[in-house]
């Protein structure tokens, strides 16, 4: 399931997407435009020229996976910034789909813990 798998690679198309397009549609753009495998698993986002209808294309488990969603008011905060496609991370994704736009959003310094190096072996 989608949203399950933080680890999937993202992927957003950059240009308007015709939403009638189902998955074959989906499928050959995700081959011919963004140059990738659509059996890879990671995740196509295609987003209407209105910003109010967004399509994910997925693979899983022996079989493509379509969501969808249409807005009722509003359109989804999509930066464009002129390349076919972009990356998103997990945490981008999600912002996108609740409407909060992703310059906005603030990363704040926090406090890792330095690695533990593993002892150095001794030999007698």
């Amino acid at each position: 399931m989608m949203l399950s798998d933080p680890t999937r690679r993202v992927w957003l198309y950059q240009r308007p997407t015709d939403m009638r397009k189902s998955f074959r549609g989906l499928i050959a753009l995700v081959k011919q435009q963004l140059h990738e495998d659509p059996l890879s698993g990671q995740l196509f986002v295609f987003i209407n020229r209105r910003k109010t209808y967004i399509k994910v294309l997925y693979y899983s488990q022996g079989g493509f996976c379509l969501w969808m969603k249409k807005l009722t008011q509003g359109q989804f905060a999509l930066n464009e910034h002129g390349s076919l496609k972009q990356a998103l991370n997990w945490h981008e994704l999600q912002w996108l789909i609740e409407g909060i736009e992703i310059e906005q959003v603030r990363y704040r310094k926090r406090h890792k813990m330095p690695r533990r190096e593993a002892p150095a072996e001794v030999s007698y």
